[in-house]
């Protein structure tokens, strides 16, 4: 690292200039000095994660105690800028069995792989988590079982007074974060069999709407009500905001914030449209991709493994993918109608596949991702359009959760 650079790092000014921000922007008291070597932490810390090709499946000791080690990724990511304008060779997707899995008291509002896709969590209006083992799952799922009925839910948490918005799991330890309308950010440890409270809680001035760790575990995002992405150290619990920020409207609240896989940087989806894409250690605003989605709400942004593109879905029935480099408009996926409800858009786990939701017909569809053609439309199951569909990270299997209060687990068949 150039000498300039990390004198600047170590000078610390831009978190002196971000925690001022966020007293002023937020309307509360903040009294408290960064540490002078924060973003040089940061930046090491980000540095480090880069090195580890694995950085999302690494478990902890208390983890592996939890079942078997983790499932081999299955095969590399697609690389978007090579292949460009092959209509009519589109891959088919392979069949898919589903099972209702169980069910909350309110709507299912969202879902949540753990990142070595070992265990699933969804949150709901009822406030509470429910934490699934996939192994369970699974065995649930083979036909003519001669077992007893196995029982997925291996956890339930009860601790917010209102509806669950996003969860997220931390990289390496046994954490479970959800974010809500409580203006909460709780931290609960699934290792524990009788834990059924949060050991820690974050205070926002907001609603939180979404949630992401940094893959270092040591920080996390929260997208809020207020315009601008607060950062957290999970640490301290010191919240930090950009200093260098665009100028972004009363209708600026964020539905989703995702960090790309090393942390390098994180995206955005705003109800007033907009996709912007993060700087992760200065968190400047990079690049603000205005109407993304029209000027109706962007409901989601995902990186793709390599973090060179951004997939975008909206309420303008449209699901987007966009080079990060440039803001350049990639590839557009048209064909499913959602106008009413915050859905988002997913890879499958290679990448090669994106799924989202038809509202208007209650079904599940799937692209090419590549040729960006419909290769199949599947009834959802639910009673009602999904809410969520969430992919897991490490083989061919999703979950979708349902304002009908259920939560569904689809899996391919061989």
């Amino acid at each position: 690292m150039e000498s300039s650079l990390e004198q600047t790092l170590q000078h610390g000014k831009l978190y002196r200039q971000a925690a001022s921000a966020v007293a002023s922007a937020t309307m509360t008291p903040l009294n408290v000095e960064a540490p002078p070597n924060k973003l040089l932490e940061l930046v090491a810390k980000g540095l480090a994660v880069e090195k580890d090709e694995m950085l999302r499946g690494v478990s902890s000791s208390v983890l592996n105690d939890l079942g078997n080690s983790n499932p081999a990724p299955r095969t590399a990511a697609v690389d978007f800028s090579v292949v460009q304008d092959i209509k009519g060779s589109s891959k088919s997707f392979p069949k898919h069995e589903t099972r209702h899995l169980s069910e909350h008291k309110n709507i299912a509002r969202c879902a949540r792989f753990s990142p070595d896709g070992r265990f699933v969590a969804s949150g709901s209006s009822d406030s509470s988590i429910k934490l699934f083992e996939v192994a369970k799952i699974m065995q649930m799922m083979v036909p003519d079982a001669k077992d007893p009925p196995v029982r997925p839910v291996i956890r339930t948490f009860y601790d917010h007074i209102l509806p669950i918005n996003d969860l997220d799991f931390h990289p390496q330890s046994t954490v479970i974060i959800s974010g809500a309308k409580d203006h909460t950010i709780k931290f609960f440890d699934y290792s524990k069999m009788t834990a059924k409270r949060a050991f820690k809680v974050i205070q926002d001035t907001h609603n939180v709407r979404s949630v992401s760790f940094h893959p270092s575990g040591d920080f996390l995002l929260a997208g809020t009500d207020h315009p601008i992405a607060h950062l957290y150290d999970i640490n301290t619990f010191h919240c930090y905001l950009s200093a260098n920020v665009p100028e972004i409207g009363v209708n600026g609240a964020i539905n989703q914030v995702r960090y790309s896989s090393t942390g390098s940087m994180y995206a955005t989806a705003s109800k007033d449209g907009a996709i912007r894409l993060w700087d992760g250690v200065t968190a400047n605003c990079v690049r603000s991709i205005v109407g993304a989605h029209g000027t109706v709400e962007a409901t989601s942004a995902n990186f793709t493994k390599d973090q060179k593109f951004v997939l975008s879905c909206g309420k303008d029935s449209s699901v987007k993918l966009w080079e990060v480099g440039t803001g350049r408009l990639v590839k557009q996926y048209i064909g499913a109608t959602h106008t009413q409800l915050r859905f988002q858009a997913v890879f499958n786990d290679t990448e090669e596949f994106i799924l989202s939701i038809d509202e208007q017909n209650n079904e599940i569809v799937v692209w090419d991702a590549l040729t960006a053609e419909i290769v199949a439309r599947w009834p959802s199951n639910h009673i009602g359009a999904p809410r969520w569909l969430e992919h897991s990270p490490t083989e061919a299997a999703f979950v979708s959760c349902g304002t009908d209060r259920s939560i569904r687990y689809w899996k391919e068949t061989h």
